[in-house]
């Protein structure tokens, strides 16, 4: 299912379903927010820090109960995240999965940890959700062509549905299918979760990630191999890989590794852990072109406003 796209006065709630918020980056991210004339409410625990775990913006339950509560809401017409770290996979299970399927849907947007509730409302909502910037993140806050490929998603998306990266072939062709994806590692770390999708079958996949050893990326994409998930996968686009090791050598792995899938693969896409990061929509259907480095969408990644 699209989601609505948002009208001049929307309400949005702000949620942290991972790590803790920086609270003059929220603040700032919500000024922008306000700049497009939507009116953001922030979630009650948004600023919460776990008493004994420091990486986590408060309790499981409360950062649950923070985004069920919002989505819940009828006056809520999106639900962004302020920012991702590490927690989302600890609070998952605890979402009222069928509240809020009966309370319709809406848009939801983040990156990085939050690739675990990607995948979750993918699986258990059947949504398309947004691949993107976040609230509190700097370099949203600091970069205009993030900032408005992001307003365009939200508003006109129409306006983006021709996706232009400055990325290159790494293996040369054209896909199409359904795009997902998101973080390598978190990816990984949901193989034989409970609901998690099977496999990357009939898929555009878009991986990023940050901070991570060569190694470890390999051992990321083997552990994918190995349990088939990327069987029958359409194409793949990769992202950003800041803060890892100098990029020839991720490349190569990035080679080894998905090469021999024989599918297209286009390299440094501009989405994820970068500055002017590209917002990717989630669950859509759309044409890969690893040549020209752009995605067709089918569609536009969100529908008509509620009239």
């Amino acid at each position: 299912m699209r989601p609505p796209r948002l009208v001049p006065g929307a309400r949005v709630a702000v949620v942290a379903p991972s790590g803790p918020v920086p609270e003059d980056r929220l603040e700032a991210g919500l000024d922008l927010l306000r700049g497009w004339d939507l009116d953001p409410v922030v979630a009650p625990h948004v600023l919460d820090r776990h008493g004994e775990f420091g990486y986590l913006a408060g309790a499981d339950a409360d950062r649950a109960r923070d985004l069920e509560r919002a989505w819940c809401d009828p006056s809520v017409s999106a639900v962004f995240c302020a920012r991702g770290g590490y927690g989302a996979a600890r609070m998952v299970e605890l979402l009222d999965w069928d509240a809020m399927r009966a309370a319709g849907p809406k848009v939801f947007l983040g990156f990085s940890d939050i690739t675990t509730l990607h995948e979750a409302f993918a699986r258990r909502l059947g949504l398309v959700t947004l691949h993107g910037p976040m609230v509190a993140g700097a370099d949203f806050l600091k970069n205009a062509r993030a900032q408005e490929q992001l307003r365009l998603t939200l508003f006109e998306p129409e306006a983006v549905q021709v996706i232009a990266s400055p990325g290159r072939a790494l293996v040369g062709g054209r896909a199409h299918g359904v795009t997902l994806g998101g973080c390598l590692s978190l990816l990984s770390a949901d193989l034989g979760v409970p609901e998690a999708r099977v496999s990357a079958r009939g898929g555009l996949l878009f991986l990023e990630d940050t901070g991570e050893e060569t190694y470890r990326i390999d051992r990321f994409l083997t552990q994918l191999l190995r349990a088939g998930w990327l069987e029958g996968v359409a194409g793949v686009a990769l992202g950003s890989w800041e803060e890892c090791d100098p990029y020839d050598a991720v490349r190569a792995v990035l080679r080894d590794r998905l090469g021999g899938l024989g599918v297209p693969i286009v390299e440094e896409f501009g989405f994820g852990h970068c500055d002017g990061a590209l917002t990717v929509p989630f669950g859509i259907s759309g044409e890969l072109d690893a040549d020209a480095g752009t995605l067709r969408l089918d569609a536009p990644a969100l529908a008509a406003a509620r009239g």
